[in-house]
């Protein structure tokens, strides 16, 4: 932009002080002139002389008046190419004449990267850089900075023409004296301020605690997360536990989890930086404060035959709930769902129904007792679900409806596909992930069956509107919503 001074404000102010020399100036030169005008008119060739002298003093004072409004417009004129910025800039104004000629500005086609590169902790390196970067054309977005022992990471979101490739960008940017460069496509969504990004992934973690494995990985960017309990589901112990202070080994860092055991992050292609691990680490430090927790909305509907049902979210507080529900569910069903020994059953639901590793729906009757239960698992890049439902409460749409608000759980945490892991024989659930619309993938090993639904740009399903009041779909179509 640039700055327009008015000419009011460009005058320079006067001084008193100004205006008295000037006033005695004039006086002495009045006094001088009558002295000079009274000796020269005794002469013989006064009155020419004096008419001279006139012709000269005009001539002179003209002068005076055109060289001194000269140095005015000099002085307050801004430097060439001045923008009002920082750092000069020229900006070249066209005439409407060469506005015709020249025809409409063509507006450039960009694209939005992500670059990290290491650079010398010294004055100048990163306007070095900057310069590299303003000689290609590209727009520094944000900026940040990740100190080091030996140098600074510095993190960009740029706007480059399109035609700039990343091999060129990262060849120009160790050319200006960074190292380690490392690019990639970023899009709409990293616009969005660190700060802000930052504060809304702690409000997430603070309103659910199955948030805190995906707020890593959005704050992380494209990273592994697994979690390891405390002690496997034999009993025995997984290992020693992370220090409290946590653990920070180049593309690895280590969490203690607040619900135990531990917290591994692996980004392979990308060392983290301290800053990096203190963001991490002060995520955790908020789940472990804040302790279990999980949403209170839940939503009632009504079965075919007339009975109502509540679905919410479920956690560790339900596990005598779902125990009590196993006890009351044939081996057949629980076959189905755990495939291996029925009597190991009960030894799953502590790991299914802790947020750290995913979360869980639960349906229960008027009377409060738990008659299905709905997984959706984060297993480390992939997601999986899963679903069982009491013998007495299958075939009436119940696992679809599950399944169906388990899926959109995961669109809105951003996955790209979710899978399910069954037998060939349990044609309920092949039924039901069917019904979802979506492109499927089908693995058959030994008897059993993976199905795969990818959910990367797939249409939502038209029978299953979001429901904005409870931010949950609407139920499967033997299902109605209870009015209330």
């Amino acid at each position: 932009m640039t700055d327009v001074t008015s000419s009011k404000s460009a005058r320079r102010p006067h001084h008193w002080r100004h205006d008295l020399i000037e006033l005695a100036a004039l006086f002495t030169a009045v006094v001088v002139a009558d002295t000079i005008a009274k000796t020269i008119a005794k002469g013989p060739d006064g009155p020419y002389l004096l008419v001279f002298s006139a012709i000269a003093l005009a001539a002179t004072a003209a002068f005076h008046t055109w060289w001194a409004r000269r140095r005015s417009h000099a002085s307050h004129a801004p430097p060439a190419g001045h923008t009002g910025g920082h750092s000069p800039v020229a900006v070249p104004v066209r005439t409407e004449e060469e506005r015709d000629e020249t025809g409409p500005v063509v507006p450039v086609e960009t694209t939005l990267w992500r670059m990290r590169t290491t650079v010398a902790d010294t004055p100048g390196s990163l306007a070095a850089l900057c310069t590299v970067l303003a000689r290609l054309g590209v727009d520094i977005l944000t900026l940040q900075t990740h100190p080091l022992a030996d140098g600074t990471v510095d993190e960009f979101l740029l706007r480059a023409p399109a035609d700039l490739s990343a091999h060129a960008l990262a060849r120009e940017t160790a050319a200006a004296g960074g190292r380690d460069t490392w690019t990639e496509r970023a899009d709409a969504h990293d616009l969005v301020d660190t700060p802000t990004r930052v504060l809304g992934l702690a409000t997430r973690t603070a309103l659910d605690a199955a948030e805190l494995p995906l707020a890593l990985r959005q704050l992380l960017g494209r990273c592994t997360l697994h979690s390891v309990p405390a002690v496997s589901l034999t009993g025995r112990p997984t290992g020693e536990p992370a220090p409290v202070e946590g653990v920070l080994e180049e593309t690895v860092m280590r969490l203690r989890d607040p619900n135990g055991g531990t917290l591994i992050v692996e980004r392979p292609y990308l060392p983290f930086t301290p800053t990096e691990f203190a963001r991490a680490r002060a995520l955790v430090e908020l789940d472990a404060r804040l302790g279990p927790r999980v949403p209170r909305s839940q939503d009632v509907l009504t079965l075919p035959e007339g009975n109502e049902i509540t679905v919410r979210r479920a956690d560790q507080r339900d596990l005598p709930a779902a125990r009590a529900m196993h006890d009351r569910c044939s081996a057949r069903t629980l076959g189905l769902r755990y495939h291996g020994p029925v009597g190991d059953a009960d030894r799953y639901l502590d790991h299914l129904l802790s947020p750290r590793f995913g979360r869980t729906l639960a349906v229960q009757t008027a009377s409060g007792r738990l008659v299905a239960l709905g997984h959706l698992l984060w297993d480390g890049d992939e997601t999986e679900v899963a679903l069982m439902v009491e013998d007495d409460w299958q075939r009436r749409g119940i696992g679809s409806e599950l399944l169906g608000r388990l899926v959109a759980m995961a669109e809105e945490a951003g996955c790209a596909s979710v899978y399910a892991v069954t037998q060939s024989s349990n044609t309920g659930m092949v039924a039901a992930m069917r019904a979802l619309n979506l492109p499927l993938d089908y693995q058959i090993e030994e008897g059993t069956l993976v199905i795969t639904a990818r959910l990367a740009s797939a249409p939502r399903p038209a029978a299953r509107p979001q429901h904005r009041e409870t931010q949950q779909e609407q139920p499967h179509e033997g299902v109605r919503r209870a009015e209330r």
